[in-house]
């Protein structure tokens, strides 16, 4: 680890005096003892002998006691901190399942482990494999699995380890091949439960009932095992996601070594912005420069950051930086993400292992469960999403029970913005719940088409698919996807009901892009968003090389692009309307209504602008000629009356609105699982359905994706929220910190920010 320190590594972070007033504050984490538990009597011994001789003497409270709930046939969710052994949990009563019929002369358990990762499943199969049980049967079963070893696989393995896309497109459409396997079918496990959120955790759910519906056929009843992070209300959140009764552990048992958490702002740089706002320094620049310091220091480091490009950044920044001042520590400095190749990614996670790589910056491929112990600091760059990832990520460090830093380094962003300065909205706050929306009509459609497909829908199976299902069968027996005949209702199309569902929820076949001069595919693009990220003219990144777009093509699902070196970036300019279609829920706020339903959301995209890279100039403004798109989705609005409006005097009431929503949307993340751009918004002086100046946050996924419906449960937390985060920014006007948005199809214009205080000030005087 290099030289003894005897200053910690936040100390070499303040070594310069001119940093200390980043830091806006410093949380120390005490140390935990761990309290241990005896093996469950049914532990097979052998396998206790393996844990031994790996140095597991006894497991911890909360890995005994889900594994007793799991042994037992009740399903359960471990929901306990990074590194507490929670695949000891379920490992325990999968190996007795796979042990105990042998023994007794039974045909033994089968066991299916689902992660959203390959990654995490090839992790997990070299942990099983480690522990040299013969009589467990492991292996992937994955799209990187070679046809002739799926019929191995398919025909001997005990404990298959595959993901919910395989299981939806493979395993449930060809059910009868598999009926061996799952009519032993003791456990499922579902990894990294915190995942399945949203939009994917709705898909998910479907996936989940359509295995149970299908293992009731072959009478095997599994108990599942769900892990997650900590998360709030787990043990409802795996109910909705498995449509079982779950049980909750999550009084997390394991040790900890102590841990100071300190919050991080960049300062402000001489840089002007938008409508002349002050620019912050980038969050990515400032973590490569403290990566550096700690790579100096001898302070093994990961730093997670958001996106593929920002990794990158924050790596090349810290072996700049090393260049100068220790040019022989560059090289332990990498950059690890998804889209590497699999032995580049090895090599990254074994040199990390063995020290002799000391930085490393990654996108949250590593936060997945890949087996990294015994990290010095973590650097957040950028808040992660959630506090369930902020804990997963800075839980990386002090994995073997020595000191640990974590730092959250703030990203020129409402939200992050707030958190940097309401500390208490990170530390002295529980984990968020999990967000997911199984009864979704445009989710929950497709799996019934999938499911019937497999075997007949029956009246018997409404129950388990929600109440949702009576109302959309007759509507598919309509469209001409079902045929009702007395037994039930029947799949009758040529084509497989599977492709129905892209349970990663992209929609429509994405728009591929191609580089025109080679024909080579850069990458692709949901056809969602290209209408702002690869119209025509649009700057395109990929790999750190600039394109540009000479021409979209919507009916053949194609963008050309050819390289170039723009000294500008692009922005696309949409017009948005709304219109409320159903008013679900409602209540008054004195005079102000708060409303949750139904809304029909047209945007069209109609020209880009361009802005210099390094100041945000505007260059110009192009038109665009591109359809319009309509969205079905739920969202949470608010209404001020006649008389809220006449008390406020004069007042800019479009440019208050508009930055009422644009800090709400990047708040309401703190609220929900979901990230800024899952959500949209629409602001008016005057709505044409209510009359009155009203706001909208919504779902930005037909259908609703359940971050709205949150919304409106928390509105007076999450708007008092939103108002805190606009009074305390240091700026005059508005800035990206608090009522500027990056996704703005107006350019950021009107914005009024003493508006937008007076306006939620007004709304919250009378919350109940």
């Amino acid at each position: 680890m290099g030289a003894q320190r005897s200053r910690t590594p936040l100390d070499r972070l303040l070594a310069d005096p001119t940093r200390r007033d980043r830091i806006t504050h410093v949380e120390s984490v005490p140390a935990r003892e761990g309290r241990r538990a005896a093996w469950p009597a049914w532990s097979p011994p052998l396998l206790l002998e393996r844990l031994a001789a790996s140095g597991i003497e006894a497991p911890w409270e909360h890995q005994a006691a889900a594994a007793e709930h799991a042994r037992a046939g009740r399903s359960v969710i471990i929901a306990t901190g990074t590194a507490s052994g929670k695949s000891l949990a379920y490992l325990l009563p999968s190996v007795a399942a796979i042990y105990a019929g042998e023994e007794n002369h039974h045909r033994e358990g089968t066991i299916l482990y689902l992660s959203p990762t390959k990654a995490l499943a090839a992790d997990q199969l070299r942990a099983l494999r480690s522990l040299h049980l013969t009589r467990v049967r492991a292996a992937t079963y994955d799209g990187d699995t070679p046809r002739d070893d799926r019929t191995w696989v398919r025909q001997h393995a005990n404990y298959i380890l595959t993901n919910p896309d395989m299981l939806h497109r493979s395993i449930l459409p060809s059910h009868a091949r598999w009926s061996s396997f799952l009519r032993r079918l003791q456990y499922v496990i579902v990894d990294e439960a915190h995942g399945y959120r949203g939009v994917f955790g709705s898909h998910v759910a479907h996936v989940l009932r359509r295995l149970r519906r299908l293992c009731a056929r072959y009478h095997a009843d599994p108990t599942f095992v769900l892990a997650s992070a900590t998360t709030s209300e787990p043990a409802t959140t795996a109910s909705r996601l498995t449509g079982l009764d779950v049980v909750a552990v999550d009084d997390d048992a394991s040790p900890r070594g102590p841990a100071t958490f300190a919050l991080w702002e960049p300062p402000l740089t001489e840089l002007r912005g938008e409508r002349g706002a002050p620019v912050r320094r980038t969050a990515t620049a400032e973590a490569g420069d403290l990566l550096a310091d700690l790579v100096v220091e001898g302070v093994q480091t990961l730093a997670f950051v958001r996106s593929r490009r920002g990794a990158e950044s924050v790596a090349l920044g810290a072996k700049r930086a090393l260049h100068e001042v220790a040019p022989a520590l560059a090289d332990q400095v990498a950059a690890y993400r998804a889209g590497y190749l699999p032995e580049e990614r090895r090599a990254l996670e074994a040199a990390l292992r063995s020290r002799s790589l000391v930085g490393l910056a990654s996108t949250n491929a590593l936060e997945l469960g890949v087996d990294v112990s015994g990290l010095d600091a973590v650097l957040v760059c950028g808040w992660p999403g959630t506090r369930a990832s902020l804990w997963q990520q800075a839980g990386r460090a002090g994995r073997s029970g020595q000191a640990a830093l974590s730092v959250l380094v703030a990203r020129d962003d409402p939200l992050d913005t707030f958190l940097v300065h309401h500390p208490e909205a990170i530390f002295g706050t529980p984990v968020e719940a999990t967000v997911l929306d199984p009864d979704n009509p445009y989710v929950l459609e497709p799996h019934l088409c999938a499911a019937a497909s497999e075997l007949p829908l029956t009246e018997a199976d409404l129950d388990l698919f929600g109440p949702s299902t009576a109302d959309l069968l007759p509507d598919l027996v309509r469209r001409g996807f079902l045929r009702r005949r007395p037994a039930g209702w029947y799949w009758t199309r040529r084509d497989r009901a599977a492709d129905l569902a892209d349970i990663r929820g992209a929609g429509d076949a994405p728009i591929q892009v191609v580089e025109s001069a080679t024909g080579r595919l850069l990458g692709t693009v949901d056809e969602a968003s290209a209408h702002t990220t690869v119209h025509e003219g649009a700057v395109y990144i990929h790999q750190g090389d600039s394109f540009v777009v000479q021409t979209l093509d919507l009916d053949d699902s194609v963008a050309l692009v050819e390289s170039a070196d723009p000294d500008y970036s692009t922005t696309a300019r949409d017009v948005t309307d709304i219109t409320i279609v159903e008013r679900l829920r409602s209540a008054s706020w004195g005079q102000a209504t708060l409303c949750f339903g139904t809304v029909e959301v047209t945007r069209q995209v109609v020209a880009y602008q361009m802005r210099r890279l390094q100041t945000g100039e505007m260059l110009g403004e192009k038109p665009l000629d591109l359809p319009p798109r309509t969205l079905r989705t739920r969202a949470v609005w608010w209404t001020l009356s006649e008389s809220q409006i006449d008390a406020l005097g004069d007042l800019d009431l479009a440019g208050a609105a508009h930055a009422a929503e644009h800090a709400a949307i990047g708040l309401l993340p703190l609220f929900a699982t979901c990230d800024r751009w899952d959500i949209g918004g629409v602001s008016t002086a005057v709505h044409p359905d209510t009359g009155l100046l009203t706001v909208f946050v919504y779902d930005g996924h037909e259908g609703g994706a359940g971050f709205a419906e949150r919304g409106y449960a928390d509105a007076s937390e999450w708007l008092r929220a939103t108002r805190d985060a606009i009074a305390s920014c240091e700026c005059e006007s508005g800035c990206p910190s608090c009522i500027q948005s990056p996704k703005c199809g107006n350019g950021n214009d009107p914005l009024d920010k003493s508006g937008a205080l007076d306006l939620l000030a007004e709304l919250l005087n009378q919350v109940p």
